[in-house]
């Protein structure tokens, strides 16, 4: 674990399970509690796959597709006994898609695991690419600063539970030649009221992962404060933004030109990001969804 501090500069190298020796005791960590679900499909002969990114009713399905042209208005698409039809053609590309009965998403179903890990799915990841507190199902992607914690390490620490569904967009590079133009896909959220209760009551707030921030983020923005809500965000953090609810981050080290280093470079600046990952790949650190993490106070 790399901590880092924003006040000071300071940085150092120590391990996740150092972490209850940076709390407070009016701290406070808030974990997203969602649960990944077996999003991709491939068609029966393999030469189609889809990844479902929204749900808008029992047999209908918004989804990313690929490859395009085999997603034309009216084309279907059989996925063990079930038919799906495309039914509209997004703008951005993604395609409405109504099937003639459930699709069997335990038996059909994958992980979406991230690309950059270079394979695919395994059975064993149903349950390693999940936190051990994931109760809500609904994510595409794990939000993998919680797959640091242990029942016995979490037991021991002040916590409560955001809902974020991780959608499609963890995925998306910034490709707008202006930051400000890069459009994120939106996702539900949910804070309870017993949570939203605690947050207000605490000190310092720790928001672990980057969907946790979001979603404090996103209903500070809208309320003035956390309160309890429940909605869709499609929140950019980028430097400039002003943060409202969390005092420190939780994370892990992310993709170039992602969201999500432009999240924790508006948390704790660029220039100071950029020298804490150039110590975390001298030190051999591990980045990414299955890597370790980084502390930001």
């Amino acid at each position: 674990m790399l901590v880092v501090h924003r006040g000071t500069g300071l940085i150092e190298h120590r391990t996740f399970r150092d972490l209850p020796s940076y709390l407070r005791p009016d701290d406070l960590l808030v974990l997203n509690n969602t649960r990944v679900v077996p999003a991709r499909f491939f068609s029966e002969d393999g030469s189609r796959e889809i990844l479902r990114v929204d749900t808008l009713g029992p047999l209908l399905w918004r989804c990313m597709v690929r490859p395009g042209k085999k997603f034309r208005l009216g084309h279907s698409i059989q996925i063990g006994d079930s038919t799906g039809t495309v039914q509209e053609v997004c703008d951005n590309g993604e395609r409405i898609i109504a099937w003639d009965q459930p699709v069997d998403e335990e038996k059909h179903g994958h992980l979406a695991l991230p690309h950059y890990m270079g394979r695919e799915d395994q059975p064993t990841d149903r349950e390693r690419y999940q936190t051990v507190y994931a109760q809500a199902a609904g994510a595409i992607a794990a939000p993998t600063a919680g797959l640091h914690f242990t029942p016995e390490m979490l037991a021991q620490l002040p916590h409560t539970f955001v809902t974020l569904h991780v959608g499609a967009g963890t995925f998306q590079p910034v490709k707008a030649d202006k930051i400000e133009e890069h459009r994120m896909h939106s996702e539900w959220y949910e804070v309870p009221p017993a949570s939203a209760d605690r947050i207000a009551a605490a000190g310092r707030v720790i928001a672990i992962g980057t969907t946790s921030m979001r979603t404090l983020e996103t209903v500070a923005r809208d309320h003035g404060k956390v309160v309890p809500a429940t909605g869709s965000t499609d929140i950019f953090i980028y430097p400039g933004f002003q943060f409202r609810a969390v005092g420190a981050l939780l994370t892990n080290f992310h993709l170039p030109k992602s969201t999500l280093m432009m999240l924790v470079s508006a948390f704790a600046g660029r220039d100071l990001i950029m020298q804490a990952y150039q110590e975390a790949i001298q030190h051999r650190y591990r980045f990414y969804s299955y890597g370790d993490c980084m502390l930001l106070l």
